[in-house]
């Protein structure tokens, strides 16, 4: 298997005239007069259909086919092209929708008539896929997590901070989960008292190894026919995105266990815990955070993976709480998401509870009660992909202001989600410079 170079992106983004190709995004192929994103948008009514367009169809982004066939009629939309390096999910997506099969995103989006796009690449793809898209004039619903550095967020986030008409929604579900939402309430009104620290967890025991997915031996760069992947054009080792290496089955089927591509547990599974945390606990603009530092290991699955099975990360942040973060591939028994404040402590799956010692407290801002439940989700509440979508949707449309995970969350998480990879891979404390937008040492 290629040795890997995990500092090679960086690298390359710190040259100079590496940045300035970088910065451009663009330069590297022609775009047609008129499809800056002023140009291209055009304004939609709160009926209008919305033209969708896919770059990457595999299990993600051929699910997210799948959910917007189901929307269609219901949301007034159309489903106009996908786009993938493996030709087998283009041509069959591309069948399933009725729309054109493209083997390069940058034509797809030429296409002045897609309005918005759907982003499920490998992470390392994530933000030069959603730049572009919003340099075409698209809007962007970009699967987490959001980029696969802290520069790309950073970067990102300026971006749309100043793109007034195009909407970036991050694909993580549970922040649109209706009791985050009123646990906030809660927590605003101070009916926890001061929160100190929360918890979450997400873990999985699978005896073929997480992220082993199936490998289709016949496919390749090799290939002909649907068995044809554009192997060159995945890496992207031509935009700096990833080190050129050799074909690699185990690289491009189950690219989640290499740092090349991805963060593994942190960016594949802790980020859907934070940003809903920080979304509960800060609200919907998140917060960056203060220090991080992280621990684990590759304790059972030595399959040759470099990412993790098992990995824990404390996050502190300038609000004076911490949160918790552990999981393991090697057994699925995992705490509840909680919040403990000085009066009471938030489950998220069911209510408040008072703490004894400051049941007076509590009560105050409780109604004289020394529980509060939760409301359970109703349809459309669930935080689900469907309500996840449809919010994206309404958000286009003017129907509804502020979206469930929109970039400033986004960025919140990505960064803390990247620093708790940093720091486990450089085994040592991390500190955000919150004046400078950069990772530095602790001390």
């Amino acid at each position: 298997m290629p040795k890997q170079n995990p500092v090679t992106r960086r690298s390359f983004l710190k040259t100079g005239s590496a940045a300035l190709a970088a910065a451009g995004m663009l330069a590297a192929w022609p775009r047609r007069p008129g499809t800056t994103a002023q140009a291209a948008r055009r304004t939609l009514g709160a009926n209008d259909r919305i033209v969708f367009g896919f770059i990457g169809v595999g299990s993600m982004g051929g699910g997210h086919v799948s959910q917007l066939l189901k929307m269609r009629e219901s949301h007034n939309l159309a489903l106009a092209a996908v786009c993938d390096v493996y030709r087998r999910r283009a041509n069959a997506q591309a069948q399933r929708c009725g729309g054109q099969a493209y083997a390069d995103y940058r034509k797809l989006l030429e296409d002045q008539a897609i309005d918005a796009v759907v982003v499920a690449t490998p992470d390392h793809w994530h933000f030069k896929n959603a730049m572009d898209a919003i340099e075409a004039g698209k809007h962007v619903y970009l699967q987490k997590p959001m980029t696969h550095t802290v520069e790309e967020a950073i970067r990102l986030r300026q971006k749309i901070r100043g793109t007034k008409d195009i909407v970036l929604q991050v694909g993580v579900q549970s922040t649109g989960d209706v009791r985050c939402h009123h646990a906030n309430e809660m927590i605003r009104a101070g009916q926890i008292g001061h929160v100190l620290w929360s918890q979450s967890s997400y873990c999985r025991n699978n005896p073929r190894g997480e992220w082993n997915y199936t490998i289709d031996k016949p496919a390749g760069p090799q290939a002909g026919g649907d068995d044809y992947i554009d192997w060159d054009m995945w890496l992207g080792h031509e935009f700096g995105l990833a080190p050129r290496v050799d074909w690699n089955p185990e690289h491009f089927f189950r690219f989640r266990k290499y740092w090349a591509y991805s963060g593994g547990i942190a960016t594949d599974l802790f980020y859907h815990r934070l940003a809903k945390l920080l979304r509960t606990i800060e609200g919907p603009q998140g917060a960056c955070p203060l220090r991080v530092s992280s621990g684990g290991g590759v304790y059972i699955q030595k399959d040759g993976r470099d990412v993790p099975d098992t990995l824990a990360a404390t996050i502190d942040y300038p609000g004076e709480h911490t949160i918790v973060l552990t999981s393991s591939m090697a057994n699925n028994d995992q705490p509840p998401d909680r919040i403990y404040g000085q009066y009471g402590t938030i489950d998220l799956e069911s209510g408040a509870t008072a703490q004894k010692p400051f049941l007076k407290e509590f009560q105050a801002k409780s109604g004289g009660a020394g529980q509060v439940p939760l409301p359970k989700p109703g349809p459309g509440q669930q935080g689900n992909h469907d309500d996840h979508l449809a919010n994206f949707i309404d958000v286009i449309r003017g129907k509804q202001k502020e979206l469930y995970c929109g970039v400033e969350l986004g960025t919140a998480a990505q960064i803390a989600i990247t620093m708790s990879v940093l720091a486990y891979r450089q085994k040592q404390t991390l500190t955000w410079d919150n004046y400078n937008d950069k990772v530095q040492p602790a001390g």
